[in-house]
């Protein structure tokens, strides 16, 4: 018993793979490629909440935002960069693979192309250690709401980056965008209930 004791608490039974470390460490690689090649692009998705210092658990892939005239050149310095790199049957992004985790890099957010002013708009933030290019508190938030639709609308995994940046984010602008469109005004109205963000006005 004791010996049998001895093995669980020892190598015979290893702790599993810290997931967030090793999306932060294809994260930090794949920037740095980037930066080294003077290339534009922002770090969007799970990944650039948690640069905004947003305390999520970081299980999928990390998201890039690059500019669709840029793909053969960002694909070839990740190539050369040893990050794996294929063209999925998709047309709005492309995929990679660093350090065993996916990366995706788009060239459009929920159907809406990425564009020099939204790279531009980007906020330069350490990410664990090295710093980049990271998607404004409003632009990140607007581009999840506008990801939501029938078939695809976890509010739970919104509300807490929407809940952390809640302070940093034009609210006006990002009713603006997503006026008429169901999914993100019942997300925005249960931020309401919620009293995370205020009641917008009634209208006369």
């Amino acid at each position: 018993m004791q010996q049998q004791s001895a093995e669980v608490r020892g190598s015979a039974w290893p702790l599993p793979p810290d997931r967030t470390q090793a999306i932060l460490e294809a994260t930090k690689h794949v920037a740095a490629t980037l930066k080294s090649g003077g290339h534009s692009f922002a770090l969007a998705g799970s990944v650039a909440a948690y640069a905004h210092g947003v305390p999520v658990s970081l299980q999928h892939d990390a998201d890039f935002c690059i500019l669709r005239e840029d793909a053969a050149v960002v694909s070839e310095a990740l190539e050369n960069a040893e990050v794996e790199v294929r063209t999925p049957p998709e047309d709005w992004l492309i995929k990679a693979r660093s350090h065993g985790e996916e990366i995706d890099l788009i060239f459009e957010l929920a159907q809406q192309p990425v564009t020099p002013e939204l790279l531009g708009r980007a906020e330069t933030l350490p990410v664990d250690s090295v710093r980049m290019p990271v998607l404004s508190p409003t632009d990140l938030v607007s581009s999840l709401l506008a990801a939501f639709s029938e078939h695809h609308c976890d509010f739970g995994a919104v509300l807490p980056i929407a809940r952390g940046l809640r302070e940093k984010i034009d609210w006006d602008r990002v009713r603006r965008e997503h006026r008429d469109s169901p999914m993100p005004e019942a997300f925005l109205y249960l931020l309401e209930l919620l009293e995370i963000i205020q009641k917008r006005e009634a209208k006369p």
